[in-house]
């Protein structure tokens, strides 16, 4: 049974950062497109980074210059670091893994999601 555990949310001021991370369990992804998508209140979950199994990565405009999304094949984790915090930012963070091998902004090319995490941006 494949589980997408993430991890990293709180609360933080605007300019702060947080580090979220998401650890999957039950197969490998490492040669897998894993992703992190987020919902805010009211309104549908979007895409927000992408890295592919050849490491290539994407990021909505929103999040560009801000985000990072990396990954740790060895502990079969990626991981989305959030720097310079924004109210706007605030949602629950999903993290998302592909049966294919090149990431997409689309939702259904991930099969599988973890439970989020929530994070929220004070002003």
């Amino acid at each position: 049974q494949v589980q997408l555990v993430e991890s990293g949310g709180g609360l933080v001021h605007t300019g702060g950062s947080l580090r979220l991370s998401c650890a999957a369990s039950g197969r490998t992804f490492s040669s897998n497109a894993m992703g992190w998508f987020r919902q805010a209140p009211g309104k549908e979950r979007e895409f927000v980074a992408t890295v592919s199994g050849s490491y290539s990565t994407d990021y909505a405009d929103s999040v560009k210059g801000r985000f990072t999304i990396s990954r740790d094949n060895a502990k079969n984790t990626v991981y989305l670091q959030m720097n310079s915090l924004k109210p706007e930012d605030t949602a629950v963070y999903y993290c998302a893994a592909s049966d294919l091998r090149i990431g997409t902004r689309g939702r259904r090319a991930y099969a599988y999601w973890g439970q989020g995490t929530q994070v929220t941006v004070s002003s």
